[in-house]
C-alpha cells in the first residue's frame, strides 16, 4: 500500500490523459480481492494499516470517481474495519466505560453510513438512477445481476449496522424495509457468494427477529447451517452470531455455552485463509463467555 500511494503521488504530476490511464490501472489493481489481511492473525498490526490503504484508495477515487470496483472496496473496506476495530471495541467497552462506548459507537455509525455511500455510488455507477430510486424508495432492485452482488452486500451489510449502532435515528430505522429488499436482492441472485456471508448476515438479523416479523430462532437456523455448509466449516463467526442473537433470546444457556466453545476449540491455523475473522471471532466468544451471568436470568 505504501508503494501504490507513492506511485499515486508521482502520477499526480503526470499529463492528463496519462494519468486517467493510470489511476485507472492503479484502481483496477488495488480494489482488486486479496488475502494478506485475512490470513494475519495479528488484529492490531491490521488495525493500524487498513486506515492508509481506505484513504489510498479514497484519493485514487478522486480521480476515478465512478470506478465500480474501487467503490465496492471502499464499502467492504470500511465496514470491515469499523465492524472489526471500532464497533466490537463499543461493546467490550460497554460495561465499564459507557462514554467511550457511546463515542465509538457514534464513530462506528458515521463509518457504516460512508461504506454505504461508496456502495450506492457503486450501484449507481452500474446502473444510473437506481441510488437516488433506492433512497426514496421508487427504485425496483430488479435490474441489478449477479456481478451485483458485492456491492448489493456490502451496502446492506453497512445500512444495516448504522441502523444497529444509530437505533435513535429514526430516519435510519425507517431504512429497514430498503435494507431488507437489497439483502433480499443479493441473496436471490447468489445466495453462495462470499461463502456463505449473505447466509451469515441473516443468522444475526433473523435471529434478532421475531417469527411475526420474518425472523425468528427456526429460520435463523436455516441460514446457520446453510452459512456452515457453504464455508466447509471454515468460519466461526456464524456460530458466535447464532449463539449471541438466537441462544440468548431464548435463554439457552447450555446451547451458549457449548457454541462458544465449541468456537474456542478451533486451531486457528487450521484455516490460514479465515485466519483473521476467525481470530476477531474467538475475541468475541471469549466476551461474552465473561458476560454469562449477565446475559442469562438463571
Amino acid at each position: 500500500m505504501m508503494r501504490l500511494g507513492a506511485i499515486f503521488l508521482l502520477l499526480s504530476s503526470s499529463g492528463c490523459s496519462v494519468r486517467a490511464f493510470a489511476t485507472n490501472s492503479l484502481a483496477n489493481a488495488i480494489s482488486g480481492t486479496s488475502t494478506v489481511y485475512a490470513s494475519d492473525g495479528d488484529p492490531e498490526l491490521v488495525r493500524e494499516a487498513v486506515p492508509f490503504g481506505l484513504k489510498t484508495m479514497e484519493q485514487i477515487l478522486d480521480e476515478q470517481p465512478r470506478h465500480v470496483g474501487l467503490l465496492m472496496a471502499l464499502a467492504r473496506g470500511f465496514v470491515q474495519y469499523s465492524y472489526a476495530f471500532v464497533q466490537q471495541e463499543a461493546d467490550f467497552a460497554e460495561d465499564k466505560e459507557m462514554g467511550r462506548a457511546q463515542r465509538l459507537r457514534l464513530r462506528a455509525r458515521k463509518l457504516y453510513l460512508r461504506a454505504r455511500d461508496y456502495g450506492l455510488r457503486g450501484l449507481e455507477a452500474a446502473h444510473p438512477g437506481l441510488r437516488a430510486g433506492l433512497i426514496d424508495g421508487k427504485s425496483s432492485l430488479a435490474v441489478t445481476v449477479k456481478e451485483d452482488v458485492p456491492l448489493l452486500y456490502w451496502t446492506g451489510v453497512a445500512w444495516s449496522l448504522a441502523v444497529a449502532n444509530g437505533k435513535d435515528e429514526m430516519k435510519l430505522v425507517g431504512d429497514l424495509p430498503t435494507i431488507e429488499a437489497v439483502m433480499a436482492r443479493a441473496l436471490a441472485l447468489d445466495e453462495s457468494w462470499g461463502a456463505g456471508a449473505i447466509h451469515e448476515f441473516y443468522v444475526a438479523y433473523d435471529g434478532g427477529r421475531g417469527a411475526n416479523e420474518g425472523g425468528g430462532p427456526e429460520r435463523a437456523r436455516a441460514h446457520l447451517d446453510r452459512a456452515l455448509a457453504l464455508a466447509q466449516n471454515k468460519k466461526l463467526g456464524p456460530l458466535v452470531s447464532y449463539a449471541e442473537a438466537v441462544s440468548v433470546t431464548r435463554q439457552d444457556r447450555a446451547e451458549f455455552r457449548r457454541l462458544l466453545e465449541q468456537v474456542l476449540a478451533v486451531d486457528l491455523d487450521a484455516v490460514p485463509s479465515e485466519r483473521l475473522v476467525n481470530t476477531l471471532a474467538q475475541a468475541r466468544a471469549r466476551w461474552l463467555l465473561s458476560r454469562v451471568d449477565e446475559l442469562f436470568a438463571e
